[in-house]
C-alpha cells in the first residue's frame, strides 16, 4: 500500500482550520511558541521560598561551553569548601578539571581507536566514536575519575580564558588533531606496526592535544602557593602546596562513597540492577560509568534527606521539556502545547526513552527542598 499524501488529504486539512487556530498562529508568529504556550498558573502555584536550603553564595556560569557537569559537581563540592576557608563565595577553578578533562578524554578516544581497529572504518561503531569526539558534556562518574586523579585548585590559580567560556573552537582544533589522528593510528595497525610503536604515536597525538589545551586553557599547576582572607578579614597561608593537597584540605568529601541513582522505567533493566553505558567515559583506568536504578520515590526521599542534612545533590535532567530559560522555572505543566496546537503530546516516560523524545542534556545541583513538619 502506497502511503503517499494525496490532494484530498490536503484538502481536509485546509477546511480544518478555525478561528481558534488563526489567534494561535497570529501569537506565535509574533511572539514565538514558548511565550505563547506560557501557562502562569503553575508559576503562581509553585512555591519559591522553601523550608531547608543549603546555598547563599553567588551563582556560577559555564558561559558557552557544555560544562555543566563540572559546574555542578564543583558546586557541590563548593559548599563543604567555603566553611574550611571562610570565604562565602569561594570558587574551585572549573578550567583546571577541563582541561585534564580534554586531555584525558583525547587518550580515551584513542584508546577505543586503537581496540576497534577491526571494524570498519564505515562501521556503526567506529564511526559513532567518530561523530562523538570530544564533547564538553559528562557524568557523575566522570567528574569524580577526574577530581580524584588530579585534584582540585581554587580559580585564582587557573582562572577562565575566552577558550574556556567559548569552548567551540577549540574543540574544533582538537577534534581536527583527533580524527586524523584516528585514521594514522588504524592505518599503523594495519600495516602491523608493534604494539610499541602503536602506543608512541598514540603519545604523539596527546603532545599535540596537549599544545592546543596550554595555548587555550593554560597550564595546569603540579604545585601552587596557597594564601587567603577569609571574609572576617583573617589571613591564612598554606604555602606551596599540590591540586590533591588542596582537596584534601579543603573538599573534605570522599568521592568514592557516592554512586548515581537513576529511575530507567524500561522493563529489561529491572530496578535495583546497576547500569553503563558502553564507550562512555574519559579516564583510562578511572572510575567506570555506573548507574543504580532506583524508584523515583526512593531517589526523591534521599536527595531529600541529604539536602536536609546540609548537603547539595547532584543530578542530571531533560531540561528541554518543562522548561522556562526566561524565568529560570522548571516545573510541569508550565507550557500548554496541548492548548496551543490542540495536539496531544501525552506520553509516559517509558514512551520517551524508547524513542529518544527525552534524553538527560543537563546537570545541577539541587540545594533547596520543601519539606513539612513530619519531614515529608
Amino acid at each position: 500500500m502506497a502511503h503517499e499524501i494525496t490532494d484530498e488529504f490536503v484538502a481536509s486539512l485546509h477546511a480544518s482550520s478555525d478561528s481558534a487556530r488563526a489567534v494561535a498562529r497570529n501569537a506565535v508568529s509574533h511572539a514565538g511558541v514558548e511565550p505563547v504556550a506560557f501557562d502562569r498558573t503553575k508559576v503562581v502555584a509553585t512555591p519559591t521560598v522553601v523550608s531547608h536550603k543549603v546555598d547563599d553564595w553567588k551563582v556560577t556560569s559555564q558561559k558557552k561551553s557544555g560544562r555543566c557537569w563540572l559546574f555542578s559537581s564543583l558546586n557541590f563540592l563548593r559548599s563543604r569548601a567555603r566553611e574550611s576557608l571562610g570565604i562565602k563565595n569561594f570558587e574551585f577553578s572549573q578550567s583546571y578539571v577541563f582541561f585534564w578533562d580534554k586531555f584525558e578524554r583525547a587518550n580515551w578516544f584513542l584508546t577505543d581507536i586503537i581496540a576497534t581497529s577491526d571494524e570498519p572504518v564505515d562501521g556503526r561503531l567506529v564511526q559513532f566514536l567518530l561523530g562523538d569526539v570530544l564533547g564538553d558534556g559528562g557524568q557523575w562518574d566522570m567528574a569524580v575519575s577526574v577530581y580524584m586523579k588530579y585534584g582540585l585548585v581554587p580559580k585564582e590559580v587557573m582562572p577562565e580564558s575566552e577558550a574556556s567560556t567559548n569552548s567551540r573552537p577549540m574543540n574544533a582544533r582538537l577534534c581536527a588533531v583527533l580524527h586524523i589522528g584516528a585514521l594514522r593510528l588504524r592505518e599503523a595497525i594495519a600495516a602491523g606496526a608493534s604494539a610499541e610503536e602503536v602506543d608512541t604515536q598514540r603519545r604523539k597525538i596527546l603532545a599535540d592535544v596537549w599544545k592546543i589545551l596550554v595555548v587555550c586553557l593554560g597550564e595546569p599547576p603540579v604545585r601552587f602557593n596557597w594564601q587567603w582572607r577569609d571574609d572576617e578579614g583573617n589571613f591564612h597561608r598554606d604555602g606551596e602546596i599540590t591540586p590533591h593537597e588542596f582537596y584534601e584540605r579543603h573538599g573534605g568529601v570522599d568521592l568514592s562513597e557516592y554512586i548515581c541513582l537513576v529511575d530507567d522505567p524500561r522493563p529489561e533493566n529491572p530496578k535495583g540492577s546497576m547500569e553503563t553505558v558502553e564507550h562512555l567515559g574519559n579516564v583510562v583506568g578511572g572510575r567506570p560509568i555506573r548507574y543504580l536504578n532506583a524508584p523515583v520515590e526512593e531517589i526523591k526521599r534521599i536527595a531529600a534527606a541529604q539536602i536536609a542534612a546540609g548537603e547539595a545533590v547532584w543530578f542530571g535532567a531533560d531540561v528541554s521539556q518543562p522548561y522556562d530559560r526566561g524565568l529560570g522555572f522548571f516545573v510541569t505543566g508550565i507550557h500548554d502545547y496541548d492548548g496551543l496546537f490542540d495536539v496531544d503530546f501525552s506520553s509516559t516516560k517509558l514512551e520517551r526513552v524508547r524513542s529518544g523524545e527525552s534524553a538527560m542534556d543537563h546537570a545541577m545541583p539541587f540545594t533547596g527542598v520543601d519539606l513539612d513538619e513530619a519531614g515529608e
